[in-house]
């Protein structure tokens, strides 16, 4: 849970309020209705989709997500699993009664283990969340980016984290270069496929 709990704070920190709840979604689904773990992952999607329909004017949207994701926080401690909810609670109190102010404003960011956590921060397997999300957000072919992963996943317990380690971690930072990151990411996967392919076909008969 922590890797797409990071996954998810980190994009929401980066600005993409509305993708950062892609990054929870999957888990929350797993987990059994009204345990915390389920209420802090609700909760923090009801949040950022608050944040999300109040930058888009949507104030009655924004209002009555704030709402509920409050009573889905409510009875969590000030700090769960490492989230700063206290904040949390304080920008969900002010959205309820002045949705208009993130308009003035910036949202706060979402604090972890007290730190605001950036992509540049998350280690490789919240980053391999944050990819899916970010591909599957911005219209890029998430089975590239599985690719991608599971290739990374072999350098990492080979020993080596170089090439597609790098990739995925800079597809998840890159923010305005991603479709030029996203290219080269592509054709090495193509090649890395092609050179397996080779491999396979040594061994037909």
């Amino acid at each position: 849970m922590d890797e797409a709990l990071r996954a998810g704070i980190a994009i929401y920190n980066a600005g993409d309020y509305h993708a950062a709840h892609d990054a929870w979604e999957e888990r929350w689904l797993e987990l059994e209705s009204g345990t915390d773990d389920e209420r802090l992952l609700h909760g923090l999607i009801q949040f950022t989709a608050a944040i999300h329909h109040a930058r888009d004017r949507n104030w009655s949207g924004a209002t009555g997500l704030a709402e509920s994701a409050t009573t889905y926080l409510d009875g969590l401690p000030s700090t769960y699993r490492g989230v700063d909810l206290t904040s949390v609670r304080a920008a969900l109190e002010r959205l309820d009664a002045d949705p208009v102010w993130v308009e003035r404003r910036a949202p706060p960011p979402l604090r972890h283990e007290e730190a605001v956590v950036m992509p540049e921060d998350l280690r490789f397997e919240a980053a391999a969340v944050a990819a899916r999300v970010l591909a599957a957000a911005y219209g890029y072919d998430t089975a590239t980016i599985d690719r991608a992963i599971t290739f990374a996943r072999e350098e990492i317990e080979g020993g080596e984290q170089t090439l597609f380690t790098t990739a995925v971690m800079e597809f998840v930072t890159a923010d305005a270069a991603r479709a030029l990151v996203y290219q080269r990411l592509a054709e090495h996967v193509e090649r890395r496929n092609r050179e397996y392919e080779d491999v396979d076909g040594l061994f037909e008969p």
